[in-house]
């Protein structure tokens, strides 16, 4: 099987149709494009989310704790604690194992939770360290933003710019490699986007304003997770592909390496749909976050525009990272 997540379809067909509901007290269960899990408790909601850190080889527990906060960002929620599993093979040294955790440690702490507990293990069943982490969050029923809770003709804004996540990996993880075709500058710069990786400013921003949905943008970058929000939302989408801000080191990265920037994953970025998009981009922008209006919603159609040409938006594959071993080999 190809790396990264299954597809949409394998996905529907192999896990969500051996999945059965049957608490109704789970407001948000296991659904395409969801990022999160929601539980009722009296008024309020516990949130939760996990993710596994397998695309990069650097900086794996600061990365963990940022996607799983990502995740429960996207529904407005605010993160209490996180739960985190690592698995190290025999060959790891004990050095690198304190280095993962302390990175966690420092990322947890600066967004003010505890790592409450999880699983520390030793196995040859991973050829490295393997991270996954579980945040909990907590949000009043009556605030918390689904991915599928789009529109019809909602505007559809994203934050930031497309592959924060994707570039700093590659920066980090191939930067001998990019030196050919990149300055030690260009390269410093590129490492970091690994600090705008963080989504819950936008997602407070969001939920302050009332969007309608928000999904985080990972595996299958920008353009895998406007299909995912649509799908999501049982609606279409016509993306403007031009109006999608790409860093000029993220595409000197992306030809180097043979791969499409707006499929490379993109955590760093929320996408957000609102009835009044020129409004939340300005109320996103007032708090120092760049924020731009790349589509709207519609009736079923899945598209995406490019100099004025319509064609149709593909569903998210295996992400574009998963690629860069395979095209030098």
């Amino acid at each position: 099987m190809r790396q990264g997540k299954l597809t949409n379809e394998e996905l529907e067909k192999v896990i969500l149709s051996n999945i059965q509901p049957q608490n109704p007290d789970v407001l948000v269960g296991a659904a395409v494009g969801e990022d999160c899990a929601a539980i009722r408790f009296g008024d309020e909601a516990c949130v939760l989310s996990t993710d596994p850190i397998t695309a990069a080889e650097s900086h794996v527990g600061q990365l963990a704790v940022q996607v799983s906060l990502n995740d429960v960002a996207s529904a407005g929620a605010e993160p209490v604690g996180v739960l985190m599993t690592l698995l190290a093979p025999p060959q790891a040294g004990i050095e690198q194992i304190e280095q993962v955790i302390l990175e966690a440690s420092e990322e947890a702490r600066a967004h003010g939770l505890d790592i409450v507990g999880g699983h520390t293990e030793i196995t040859d069943a991973v050829t490295r360290i393997v991270v996954s982490t579980t945040v909990i969050g907590r949000t009043k029923l009556e605030n918390m933003v689904k991915t599928r809770g789009a529109q019809c003709g909602d505007a559809l804004v994203m934050s930031k710019f497309a592959a924060p996540e994707g570039t700093a990996i590659l920066a980090r993880d191939h930067a001998d490699e990019l030196r050919a075709v990149l300055s030690e500058q260009e390269l410093s710069d590129a490492r970091a986007f690994g600090q705008r990786v963080s989504v819950l400013p936008e997602g407070r921003i969001g939920a302050a304003m009332g969007v309608t949905a928000m999904h985080d943008a990972t595996e299958g970058g920008i353009l895998g997770a406007c299909w995912e929000l649509a799908a999501a939302s049982g609606l279409g989408v016509r993306v403007d592909v031009d109006a999608i801000p790409v860093r000029s080191v993220t595409r000197k990265i992306c030809a180097y390496f043979g791969i499409d920037p707006l499929r490379l994953i993109s955590s760093g970025v929320m996408l957000m749909t609102h009835p009044d998009g020129d409004a939340l981009c300005r109320a996103l922008r007032a708090h120092g976050i760049e924020a731009t209006k790349i589509g709207v919603l519609q009736q079923q159609a899945m598209e995406r525009v490019r100099k004025g040409k319509i064609s149709p938006l593909a569903p998210p594959e295996s992400d574009e990272i998963y690629r860069v071993g395979a095209n030098q080999a």
